[in-house]
């Protein structure tokens, strides 16, 4: 279980808009990525389980491609937490989908996670951490044994991100960006303030030194659904209900 308070009621944005190319040959043309079958169920029920156990308010989802099939599931089924919808009327990037929904954030600071991510790692403990800190964002990094799939992290002795790196040929243990971030004020007027399509490269890349803490989780198990590979091996890493 989370330590203390878990997420303590804030709201997570959960990024589900993207195309899912890699999976269209496992899901068919009429499945959101987000609905990808985990252990028989949607990978979506699985996450609200995830989140309403670690301790969040509220959930808002960015959607944008086959937005009806996640409302559609949504309106038949009862959820743990309250979960908001919000869809991009056009595909807008990572960045564009989350200054389309931040006027509908509350609260300070917010967390946002990737829609095919799963990560079995403390995030209460990540929150406890951001706000000791005081810091304008904290982005949880995990370690894995081969960091070709992945862009790499660069982390300063003080534990602050430096440089992201772009994917390489390059089959050496890596820290990556593990698909969770933190924001609080400052951070989030510099995302209302961004006009570029990636979160990653346009906001957080550009924050000014000193502002994007890394929160590493050594040991943490990690997995995006992105690639029928991952995907298949989803089922042995993913404990519903589970947040440490």
């Amino acid at each position: 279980m989370s330590s203390g308070a878990g997420l303590d009621g804030i709201d997570v944005v959960v990024l589900a808009g993207g195309l899912g190319t890699r999976l269209r040959g496992v899901l068919g043309d009429q499945r959101p990525k987000i609905l990808a079958p985990v252990q028989g169920r949607p990978f979506l029920d699985l996450m609200v389980e995830w989140m309403a156990a670690a301790g969040a308010g509220r959930l808002v989802l960015s959607l944008g491609h086959l937005a009806q099939q996640v409302t559609v599931h949504l309106d038949r089924g009862r959820w743990p937490i309250p979960i908001v919808t919000e869809i991009e009327p056009e595909p807008l990037g990572t960045g564009g989908a989350l200054r389309y929904v931040l006027p509908r954030l509350h609260g300070d600071p917010v967390m946002i996670i990737n829609g095919d991510t799963w990560l079995d790692a403390d995030l209460g403990a990540a929150l406890a951490a951001h706000r000791r800190a005081g810091c304008a964002a904290s982005l949880v990094c995990v370690r894995v044994p081969d960091g070709q799939r992945y862009g790499r992290i660069e982390v300063d002795a003080g534990g602050f991100v430096t440089r992201f790196l772009e994917k390489a040929p390059d089959p050496t243990p890596a820290l990556i960006n593990a698909g969770v971030c933190l924001l609080s004020a400052p951070a989030l007027a510099r995302l209302g303030q961004s006009t570029g399509p990636s979160f990653e490269r346009d906001v957080l890349a550009e924050l000014p030194r000193g502002w994007l803490r890394a929160h590493v989780c050594e040991s943490a198990r990690f997995i995006d659904i992105g690639t029928p590979e991952s995907l298949d091996q989803a089922a042995d890493v993913i404990t519903p209900g589970r947040t440490s």
